[in-house]
């Protein structure tokens, strides 16, 4: 049980900079997409979302792909195929069952459950708040 939660800890924290930092990224890169394409309204709000959805759609991948990788590389699973299927079902907390971890390595896999509800969630917040800043719900039009 130490070492499930040990490499948890270890992905957890590697998956919060990511996160961090990808939000960041993210933030830059829809300033500059709004500001190249110097578009007013609802144009250029549609742009600030699409390039908000994309990003944390890439950022999460990054996220469940690194998963996946501790899966493959400690041996939990065959192969990469099944570690990524059975990382995305855990992460997004759908679980359907059909693969499962060795006996001993359950803790890890509720981690990363709680970790993905914890980012998908924190991802949300992001969504919402870029939606009323920037994008198509701006507060004070909409609210």
């Amino acid at each position: 049980m130490v070492l499930n939660l040990s490499v948890g800890t270890i992905v957890i924290s590697l998956t919060v900079l990511i996160h961090t930092f990808g939000l960041i990224a993210i933030t830059r890169v829809m300033a500059r997409l709004v500001a190249l394409f110097r578009m007013h309204g609802r144009r250029s709000r549609v742009v600030a979302m699409i390039s908000v959805v994309m990003g944390l759609f890439a950022v999460m991948t990054a996220e469940v792909w690194l998963w996946a990788g501790i899966y493959r590389l400690l041996g939990i699973l065959n192969d990469f195929e099944t570690a990524l299927y059975f990382s995305t079902i855990t992460f997004a907390t759908v679980g359907y069952g059909d693969v499962v971890p060795a006996h001993g390595w359950r803790i890890l896999a509720a981690l990363e459950g709680i970790n993905g509800f914890l980012l998908i969630g924190w991802s949300t917040a992001y969504l919402v708040s870029a939606g009323t800043r920037v994008g198509p719900f701006k507060i004070g039009e909409h609210f």
